[in-house]
């Protein structure tokens, strides 16, 4: 017997410790056991993810992180971010030091195959493009010829240029940087005279620059980046939840659902946004969550909408507008499942 309890002893000793969020199924009791989530965002990129003067992350991911936050412990300030590079971001997702990754990460086939990660969805539909200096004087990407392009390393950009000037039969020089800060900063400096990456960041790095002029951003879209969430590929449970929480962000704004007026329609007779709401069934239980998840997120978050607005959309000194990013109905192609 003593000899029996000794060698499962030494069995579990000899199995690798692993972190307790980083256990398929997990994530959720994990969450709640600490009473906090933990947020992988990036560096700093204005209108996605970017702490302010106070300290305060702000930003259309960040706000991502809070609406989970909202939904699983009922309060959007109980998140923890962790900001990181395109290199070390799916790493610390796979080993369980982030419980989510919300960070204008691209939802490509070989990322959603070969990282043990699962995208939930879309939270902004982007491309790539370029910002030239002012002073090159040219309004098309086929007028770059021999042009010397900032990019950032580990990231889907290079890949891109790489296809479409191969296929334009155009010569160029890529110029890499670790980060996207560092590719502004070459570029402002003259060691490039084209910088290329998502438009929405093209944007956001024009607006931080000491001359923001001196950038004009080129029409043309070069590849499909559709940014979005992405969980471990272990954990089903907490997939649908951060999922699902996007789609209630998303279809609180097509059923006119706000921050403002979230609790006043909770009285509201239509099925939709009693589901949506809580007000009649409970879906959450569905998911190891309280009937008014999605309530608490649109309450203290706001829906899909006022999200964008307030962070990359027109009450942004980023001023993007809607473009694809608007719903269906409204000429874009956001679109979410019912909540039913």
């Amino acid at each position: 017997m003593i000899r029996h309890i000794a060698y499962l002893l030494i069995i579990a000793l000899s199995i690798p410790f692993l972190p307790c969020a980083a256990i398929a199924g997990d994530t959720l009791d994990a969450v709640r056991l600490r009473d906090e989530m933990v947020c992988g965002v990036s560096t700093g990129l204005p209108g996605f993810s970017m702490p302010n003067d106070d300290g305060e992350w702000e930003g259309l991911d960040a706000d991502m992180c809070r609406a989970v936050a909202a939904a699983v412990l009922g309060d959007a300030d109980k998140v923890s971010f962790v900001p990181l590079n395109s290199k070390d971001r799916f790493k610390a997702l796979q080993t369980g030091e982030i419980d989510v990754l919300i960070r204008n990460s691209t939802w490509t086939f070989s990322r959603d195959t070969e990282l043990d990660v699962t995208f939930v969805g879309v939270n902004y539909y982007d491309g790539q493009g370029f910002m030239v200096n002012r002073n090159l004087g040219v309004n098309s990407v086929d007028d770059l010829t021999n042009a010397s392009i900032c990019m950032q390393s580990g990231t889907t950009t290079e890949m891109n240029i790489k296809a479409y000037f191969k296929l334009k039969g155009m010569d160029y020089t890529l110029v890499p940087y670790n980060t996207s800060d560092q590719t502004a900063v070459g570029f402002q400096s003259g060691r490039c005279n084209v910088l290329s990456s998502d438009q929405s960041q093209l944007f956001a790095l024009r607006h931080r620059m000491a001359d923001p002029d001196l950038g004009v951003i080129l029409p043309e879209v070069i590849s499909k980046e559709p940014l979005g969430p992405a969980v471990r590929k272990d954990d089903k449970e907490w997939l649908k939840i951060v999922q699902w929480t996007l789609f209630a962000l998303i279809n609180a704004e097509e059923l006119g659902v706000s921050s403002k007026n979230a609790a006043q329609l909770r009285r509201s007779n239509k099925p939709e946004i009693q589901w949506l709401l809580g007000t009649h069934g409970n879906l959450g239980d569905q998911m190891g969550l309280e009937y008014n998840w999605a309530f608490n997120a649109i309450r203290q978050v706001g829906n899909y909408g006022e999200i964008f607005e307030r962070n990359v959309g027109s009450k942004s000194p980023l001023n993007i507008k809607r473009g694809m990013n608007a719903l269906w109905k409204d000429g874009g192609i956001m679109y979410a499942p019912p909540i039913r």
